[in-house]
Parts: C-alpha cells; structure tokens; sequence
C-alpha cells in the first residue's frame, strides 16, 4: 500500500538517465553479437567454425593476431586445440575466413545502397548510414579487418585488398555521379571518397557498447558529413 498523503520521493534523475544509459548499453551490446552471429551465419558455417570464428575475432581484436595463440582462440572457443585444426589450417586461415566474410557483407551492403533509387546525394546519405552503423555493430570484426590483416600471406592479403578497393569504387561511384549531375561540388571525388569511407569504418577504432549515440545516431550524424564532404545538401 502507498500512503498518499505522504511526501512521494522524487526521481533522481541522474538515476533515470544512468539506467537508460546501461539499457540501451545493453541493447547495443546485445545487437553486436546478433550482427557477428548474421555476419558467420550468413556463409552458413557450422556450429565448430563458428564459434572459432567469433573466438578469434574477440581474441584478434583484444590481442592482436601474433599475440594470440591457437590454444587461446580453442580455449576462448571452449573447445580443444585439436579441433581447431579440424576446421582450419592454421591461424592464418582463420584470420583470412574472418577478413572474406566480414568484406563480403561490406560489399554487399555497400552496393545495396549505391543502387537503391533516389538521387546521388540520397543514396550517399544512405550508404553512409548503413555502412557506419554496420562497423558500430561490427566493430571487433572490422578492428581486425582493418588491423590484423597484414599478417596474412601474400595471396590472401592481395584478395583482401581487392575487396576493399570495390568498396572504394562503388562509393567513388555514387559521388562521381552526384558531380556529373551537379548534387555534389568536390574538387577531387577520390579525395572525397577516401574521406566518406574513413568516417564509416573509422568507429571501428573506437566505438564501444554504450557510447553516447547509438548507432543509428551515428549513421545520421556521418550522413551529413559525409553530404559535406561532397559538397551536397541534405535532402529535404
């Protein structure tokens, strides 16, 4: 029972807001592993890979790729070293499967977007948003992406680096067509191109589960800098 005619304490708003700091923490926390989990399922692994794949993508990320043994991803997998083996060759081959999978959604989305209807300007103002707020919810995967990849072997880092220079084209693309129809004014679209894609893939460096601005908030804020960057407007 509440006695109504005594004082009622206030809500201490510091409260309010530091619980729905932790819930929306929580929820973004609990978006990262369903978008890793899409990320392998996608190419169908079994259940034995892909729990290695996501071992090591969190062991790749907090140690880096030589610092991490076979024996940490098994562990961290809760599975044996020698089932590791079973699945994989070796570490690098891991590292490699995490890298293919990761760029083949990159593309996939970013091509997506750069073919979706509506004007240039539009369709960088979109692919920005999902392209940011992609490497928010896969930020462990691309840290790896963009800083481990370099220990892979030469063929493997060609193929790689393939994948990401077709997602620099169909982003050079999008602006290359909003300067020919006059959405944008950028000197230099290669220029503006490596700028748009260092504002997406850089909160991979950063970002973290209960950042100030959720993701989506994220994807806004980088559309419109990345409309500024090309020099155009945000639709009306």
């Amino acid at each position: 029972m509440i006695n109504e005619a005594a004082p009622q304490a206030e809500p201490d708003p510091d409260a309010k807001a530091g619980a729905e700091a932790a819930s929306a923490a929580a929820d973004t926390a609990a978006g990262t592993a369903a978008a890793v989990e899409r990320l392998f399922g996608e190419y169908h692994f079994p259940a034995g890979p892909r729990r290695i794949l996501l071992a090591a993508a969190t062991a790749f990320a907090e140690r880096g790729f030589h610092a991490t043994t076979t024996r940490d991803i098994a562990a961290q997998a809760g599975l044996s070293s020698a089932a590791l083996y079973f699945y994989f060759r070796s570490k690098e081959e891991v590292l490699y499967q995490i890298a293919t999978s990761a760029l083949d959604l990159t593309i996939e989305v970013t091509a997506t977007e750069a073919r979706g209807p509506g004007s240039p300007a539009e369709r960088l103002a979109n692919l920005v948003r999902v392209l940011t707020i992609w490497h928010t919810y896969n930020s462990q995967v691309a840290h790896v992406v963009l800083y481990q990849t370099g220990a892979l072997t030469t063929a493997h880092l060609a193929d790689i680096a393939a994948k990401q220079r077709e997602v620099s084209r169909t982003v050079r693309q999008v602006i290359t067509d909003g300067v020919e129809s006059g959405d944008f004014d950028v000197p230099d679209a290669g220029a503006a191109t490596i700028a748009v894609l260092s504002l997406c893939l850089d909160v991979a460096r950063w970002y973290r589960p209960g950042y100030r601005l959720t993701p989506q908030q994220l994807g806004d804020f980088n559309a419109l800098a990345a409309l500024r960057i090309a020099g155009g407007h945000p639709a009306a």
